[in-house]
């Protein structure tokens, strides 16, 4: 059986790429094909690999600027020929779903999200000098307009979808149409260790992105006189400091280290997520650290956080399983979570065992058995 493996890039080390590190760990024979590779950001697991990149590598400025080139992703990732391979593993957030196959060929998707760009996420990622001026632009709509029809055409070469949370795969079935069988991304538990005491500040921990909303933590912990570290960096950078001016208990750290990332975890008094993510895999590190999380109550963070409890309507802060969920993505509403958090007590060995749920190992034995049962589906008795 030839396998490859398909990734829309490799410029760093995050929940998507570690997902691809547990495929070539099953597959350790298998070339990983991507539209573009920077080499030395991603871990020496994936780096070891035959990689295959697309023409976007020798394009123009690719390496800072490649979500310029959005509009000819469809041509990229269909260059790659795949004809010879038996099964083909995508792992997207993006374009990496809509590779070609052949005819013979089981293609499995493991998708963190449908193409996010012309969904629900367009303005949240294209920033700064990448980013096109809001309002009205017929280029851009017509442009969103065919690469989505794309998008929903090639949801269809997919055999089966993999999501990474119940909130994927509602966004599968409403975009697509297609069912998906969710597997929570991996934790690497090992990598952290439970903190001692109650912890010496806050913590966020993310890309300097405007859906991060990253501005929320340092402008609430600078009103209310919090200690803050901020982890992290991206095309936002001069503005978020900009929102820290004449708080010198807000740092900015940039990007750390894992070794670095899991002291600081093990040191803080909570993690502070003010994003509507996906999923998420920071709130799961900081709790296999033992240390509550402050989210806001929408996304991802409905099922790690509050670890499944049925959420109706978020009015008011509420603590869950996880720590504190906020309603609104605002200051005034992520204060009234810091506040609510620090009237509670949370035991940090529960928070490590609910992290541990998501463990590495746990996602790598379910995502081999889902490969397998598809494959013997497909060809009963030709073994694994």
């Amino acid at each position: 059986m030839k396998v490859a493996l398909v990734h829309d890039w490799l410029t760093g080390m995050r929940g998507g790429e570690h997902v691809l590190e547990v495929l070539c760990e099953l597959f350790p024979e298998a070339p990983v094909h991507t539209l573009l590779w920077i080499r030395g950001t991603v871990s020496p697991a994936i780096e070891s690999r035959r990689i295959v990149t697309s023409a976007l590598q020798w394009m123009p400025g690719s390496a800072r600027h490649y979500r310029r080139y959005l509009p000819i992703f469809p041509l990229f990732i269909r260059s790659f020929d795949l004809s010879p391979y038996d099964l083909v593993i995508s792992t997207s957030h993006c374009a990496a779903k809509g590779v070609r196959v052949g005819d013979h060929a089981l293609h499995i998707s493991y998708l963190h999200a449908p193409m996010r760009y012309v969904w629900d996420k367009y303005f949240d990622y294209f920033t700064g000098e990448d980013r096109p001026t809001r309002g009205p632009n017929p280029i851009i709509d017509v442009t969103l307009n065919l690469l989505r029809k794309w998008d929903y055409r090639t949801s269809g070469r997919v055999d089966h979808y993999l999501a990474n949370s119940i909130n994927i795969a509602r966004k599968i079935e409403a975009f697509y149409g297609r069912e998906a069988e969710v597997i929570y991304p991996p934790v690497d538990c090992r990598r952290f260790r439970v903190g001692e005491g109650t912890g010496e500040y806050y913590l966020y921990v993310g890309a300097f992105v405007p859906y991060k909303r990253v501005e929320l933590a340092v402008e609430a912990c600078r009103m209310l006189g919090r200690p803050l570290v901020v982890v992290g960096g991206g095309p936002q950078a001069k503005d978020i400091r900009e929102v820290a001016k004449g708080a010198p208990w807000i740092r900015f750290l940039g990007w750390q280290q894992h070794e670095d990332l899991a002291i600081h975890y093990s040191r803080c008094l909570a993690l502070l997520f003010p994003a509507d993510e996906d999923f998420g895999i920071v709130p799961l590190e900081a709790m296999a650290s033992g240390r509550p999380v402050v989210a806001y109550g929408r996304g991802g963070a409905l099922e790690t956080v509050a670890a499944g409890e049925e959420i109706i309507e978020l009015k008011d802060p509420v603590r869950v399983a996880g720590g504190v969920l906020f309603p609104e993505q605002s200051v005034e509403s992520l204060m009234d979570g810091i506040r609510l958090l620090e009237s509670e007590s949370f035991d940090p060995l529960l928070l490590r065992r609910r992290a541990e749920e998501f463990d590495r190992e746990i996602f790598k034995e379910k995502l081999r058995g889902v490969i397998e049962r598809k494959w013997e589906s497909r060809h009963p008795g030709r073994g694994r």
